[in-house]
C-alpha cells in the first residue's frame, strides 16, 4: 500500500470517498495534473473509477449519492463531484444539485480544467487511448502496435513508453510526443494509458 492510499483511507475511513463503498478501493489522481499528492487525488471503488475514466458506461442513478459528496471537506472530493455532475447534468437532477454547489474562484477553474460543465460539451474533443480512458496533457502512454514514422525512416516499437504527451487540441484521435528522441504525432487508436 502506497503513502499516499494510506493517508486516503485514513481521510476517507477505508470508503470510497463518492459513493461510501467498502471494497476494491482504488486512488485516482485527478486530472490534468497526474501527481500523486494526496491534494489532488480521491479513493474509489473500482465502479466508480471505471465510470469517471469513462472505461464504462456512466450510470446516472449510481451517481446520486454526489448529493453527499459534493459536500465533502476534502477539495479534490469537490471538484470529482463537480465533474460528474456536469457530465451528468443533461439528466436534470444534477442540475439541480450544480446550484446549490459553491466552489471558490480557484477551485473551480481546476474542476472545470478538463472541459466538464463547459456549454460546448456536446463538440469538445475528447482524446481517448484505445482502452477508453480519457488522455490529458502530460500523461504517459505505452504504444500498442509498431508504428513506421512518416519522414523519420524508423519503427517506433510496440511497447514503448511515450511520457508528458501533448493532446491535438483539434483532433481528438491525434496526441504528440517524444520516441527515441524525436517529436512525433501518434493516433489515440495505438497507445494505451499507464498510471
Amino acid at each position: 500500500m502506497s503513502v499516499i492510499e494510506k493517508k486516503l483511507k485514513d481521510r476517507s475511513g477505508s470508503i470510497c470517498e463518492l459513493c461510501s463503498y467498502e471494497h476494491d478501493l482504488e486512488v485516482y489522481n485527478l486530472p490534468p495534473d497526474a501527481a500523486d499528492t494526496l491534494e489532488n487525488s480521491v479513493l474509489l471503488c473500482k465502479n466508480c473509477k471505471d465510470q469517471v475514466e469513462n472505461v464504462k458506461p456512466t450510470d446516472p442513478n449510481h451517481f446520486r449519492v454526489l448529493s453527499d459528496s459534493m459536500w465533502n471537506e476534502n477539495i479534490p472530493v469537490q471538484v470529482l463531484s463537480w465533474r460528474m455532475l456536469s457530465r451528468l447534468k443533461s439528466e436534470g437532477w444534477p442540475q439541480d444539485l450544480l446550484d446549490m454547489m459553491y466552489l471558490d474562484e480557484e477551485t473551480l477553474a481546476w474542476a472545470s480544467a478538463t472541459g466538464e460543465g463547459t456549454e460546448e460539451d456536446e463538440n469538445k474533443i475528447i482524446h481517448k487511448d484505445s482502452n477508453g480512458n480519457l488522455l490529458f496533457d502530460g500523461d504517459s502512454v505505452v504504444l500498442i502496435k509498431d508504428l513506421d514514422v512518416k519522414g523519420a525512416n524508423f519503427t517506433a516499437k510496440r511497447g514503448a513508453a511515450v511520457h508528458n504527451i501533448k493532446v491535438v487540441w483539434d483532433n481528438a484521435d491525434q496526441i504528440e510526443g517524444r520516441v527515441e528522441g524525436q517529436h512525433i504525432v501518434i493516433l489515440t487508436q495505438y497507445v494505451k494509458k499507464t498510471k
